[in-house]
């Protein structure tokens, strides 16, 4: 009997802006991988532009759109469909006076299969996100496609084994995170890059499972993003990785049976103590 499989792929790339070139460049990336065989597509995050949040400008709430008429979640839905792929795609959204960063989950025939809002809403310089978004309140969320079941987070959502946890309890057989990550304002010699991915390879490791982490590259502003964008396996070994300047498509092919086989043998979800974590959702 063959093992299931799942072909993923994270893309990496410079997005300066305006709209319309990075919607293209993240299109010519898309089909890049699509011809390599990925089914499952990610993007970084808030791809349609630079990332706007190192500074708190009234004027750029204008660039948030509803979900349906975002011009993000349109490209995707009509590359999606085209292609017979699946793409998380994240985006500035807008609901009546509320606007959220938001994921659209985007499947093969090209529909809207859900959203989820990022729910942990970084807040420091360069990384202002509070001022733009309201928390997500929509939970965790997960979907199925090609024969699975996917979780993906935001960004900031990346760095809480809870939220990865919380979509493996939810039946998540790989996880997804889209990023826009780099250098710090306030100490530029501090690179977490190696942090950032430690992080995700802990969850990978805990909840054995595949993570994909797809982030922006280049100079926006002050900011540099470092890339590092990767595939992780079920043991958190990476199995395709970026460094901080190359653009292009990570491609691989995961064999979630073997996985699943890992999943059940380590243990991890059958020891759990929920009984002992209620601390967890103390706010004291």
């Amino acid at each position: 009997m063959t093992n299931r499989q799942i072909t993923v792929a994270a893309l990496q790339l410079a997005l300066p802006g305006p709209v319309a070139p990075n919607i293209e460049a993240v299109t010519e990336l898309v089909e890049q991988a699509a011809t390599k065989g990925a089914q499952i597509i990610l993007p970084p995050e808030l791809f349609e532009g630079p990332y706007f949040c190192q500074v708190e400008e009234e004027e750029l709430f204008a660039n948030a759109h509803p979900t349906t008429s975002h011009p993000s979640v349109l490209a995707m839905q009509n590359l999606a469909k085209k292609l017979n792929v699946a793409i998380p795609t994240s985006f500035f959204e807008r609901d009546g006076h509320h606007y959220y960063n938001t994921l659209a989950m985007i499947g093969p025939d090209g529909q809207i299969m859900g959203q989820y809002r990022k729910s942990h809403i970084p807040d420091g310089p360069g990384y202002e996100e509070k001022y733009y978004f309201r928390p997500g309140n929509t939970g965790f969320k997960v979907w199925d496609v090609f024969g699975t079941r996917i979780g993906v987070g935001v960004c900031w959502d990346q760095w809480y084994p809870e939220c990865a946890r919380a979509m493996a309890l939810m039946g998540a057989e790989v996880l997804f995170y889209p990023t826009a990550i780099g250098s710090e304002p306030y100490d530029q010699d501090l690179d977490t890059s190696r942090m950032w991915t430690r992080a995700m390879q802990g969850h990978a490791v805990s909840n054995c499972m595949p993570v994909i982490a797809a982030n922006r590259i280049g100079h926006e502003g002050d900011a540099h993003f470092y890339g590092h964008s990767f595939i992780s396996d079920e043991w958190g070994d990476l199995t395709q990785i970026f460094g901080a300047e190359e653009t292009g498509v990570l491609v691989q092919t995961l064999d979630l049976d073997r996985a699943a086989k890992h999943r059940a043998g380590m243990g991890f979800f059958r020891d759990r103590r929920p009984h002992l974590y209620g601390r967890l959702t103390e706010d004291i």
